[in-house]
């Protein structure tokens, strides 16, 4: 959660907001802009990855102690507060690239981080082991800074900026548009971050109060978590290129003043994540139990995978819809969305803890309807928001029962679980206008 939060203050939101503003100013054919943001968004993220990792290397006593409650966690942290500095540098080039809708680069230096970390990470195993010496946690975190050293040299050798000499913004102007999507961005990973955190220890803490010891609650987090979700997610990578490349292109278009390619990329987003989102539902529910007990031999995940598996089509879309959201200039409304979500997601157990508990066994339902009815919400206040700020306007609608291993559901107007079985076709009601049905 240390790295996951640093890189969430550091370069994150910085790197989404390059992205845009590049796009943004290469369709207006000022280049000088687009080297201008860059340069201001890399010199940002240097000094707060440079800030963070001098203040997690002076107090990693504090926080591993603490905080974490655990002092090896003492020298993990001095030497993960090094991966900061190159973190950023690579995330800020990554962005331009993005932002140019030019993905080699970025694609480069992914998978030269993932090669280095697992070759240092084998590279000082081997060497323990030759030694025959016990080896350290640390030897994982080594890999990680390699890592973050390696990918950061091969983008710095490869990038290249946009080329040209035109009218460029002024600093001021540039960092204060900048700021004023990075700041809500940053503060959106910040806060899910945080409560996914809140969330890793409350959950277990509320399976514990319905008769679970502390082995089995986190047993059963872990089997949601870890194995169930990890297969739902597996999907979304598509999605996530997608939303990549959708910002810029949205971004671009609405810079150029080009309303009709905006409103055909939002139409060809929702067919495609619906579509895709179906068949993936229909996917888990066909081989749920097969994963289960196969991949990781364990009836329940199987059982979670079905169960999950309903809400594929909106989990998948709600990353490119918050992409376009972006894309034409509204990171607060994203922040406010997903923190309306994580404070359904997290505070609605504490509410209706027995409304979520079997009849049978007394014990809570590991809080499956308020997990698919906060991602409902947050996919609602989504369309209502793209509906309101964009070209296009987006409404769902579907009112009809669905019967699953959990019950019979019946939603109006709108349900998660429902779409399945409701027929999807995506058809214009006037100039402007699209309804999923």
């Amino acid at each position: 959660p240390v790295m996951t939060l640093g890189f969430a203050v550091t370069a994150a939101g910085i790197q989404t907001a390059i992205s845009r503003f590049v796009s943004s100013e290469l369709a207006q054919n000022n280049p000088a802009g687009a080297r201008l943001y860059f340069r201001i968004g890399l010199f940002l993220s240097l000094l707060l990855s440079a800030a963070t990792g001098f203040v997690i290397w002076k107090y990693a006593d504090f926080i591993g102690v603490s905080m974490l409650g655990d002092v090896r966690c003492i020298p993990l942290l001095k030497i993960i507060s090094l991966s900061f500095v190159p973190c950023c540098i690579h995330a800020c080039i990554n962005g331009c690239y993005y932002g140019q809708k030019k993905t080699g680069v970025p694609a480069l230096t992914q998978l030269t981080e993932q090669i280095a970390r697992v070759g240092t990470v084998w590279l000082l195993y081997q060497i323990h082991m030759r030694e025959q010496t016990a080896v350290p946690l640390s030897v994982t975190m080594w890999g990680a800074v390699m890592g973050e050293v390696a990918s950061t040299l091969v983008s710095v050798s490869v990038a290249k900026l946009p080329e040209g000499t035109d009218t460029a913004l002024s600093v001021k102007c540039g960092t204060r548009n900048l700021l004023a999507m990075a700041v809500p961005l940053t503060a959106n990973r910040v806060v899910l971050t945080l409560f996914s955190s809140f969330e890793n220890i409350m959950i277990p803490s509320r399976l514990r109060l319905f008769g679970y010891t502390a082995s089995e609650a986190l047993g059963v987090y872990g089997i949601l978590t870890g194995m169930a979700m990890s297969v739902i997610m597996f999907p979304s990578v598509i999605t996530n290129s997608v939303s990549v490349l959708l910002m810029p292109a949205i971004s671009e278009a609405k810079a150029g003043g080009n309303d009709a390619l905006i409103r055909r990329a939002v139409l060809k987003t929702i067919r495609v994540c619906l579509l895709w989102g179906f068949f993936c539902t229909a996917g888990f529910l066909a081989t749920g139990h097969f994963i289960g007990n196969v991949l990781f031999g364990n009836a329940l995940a199987g059982t979670f995978i079905r169960t999950l598996g309903w809400i594929c089509p909106f989990l998948y879309l709600g990353v490119t819809l918050s992409s376009i959201l972006h894309g034409l200039g509204y990171p607060g409304i994203t922040f406010v969305l997903n923190l309306i979500a994580c404070g359904i997601t997290s505070h609605f157990p504490l509410c209706i803890r027995k409304i979520i508990c079997t009849k049978n066994t007394g014990k809570p339902d590991y809080g499956l309807p308020v997990f698919l009815f906060s991602l409902k919400v947050l996919n609602l206040i989504s369309n209502y928001t793209l509906d309101r700020y964009s070209p296009v306007r987006v409404s769902i609608l579907i009112t009809s029962p669905c019967s699953t291993n959990r019950g019979t559901y019946t939603v109006a107007p709108v349900s998660t679980i429902a779409g399945l079985v409701a027929p999807v076709a995506v058809s214009p009601l006037k100039p402007g206008s699209v309804s999923v049905i």
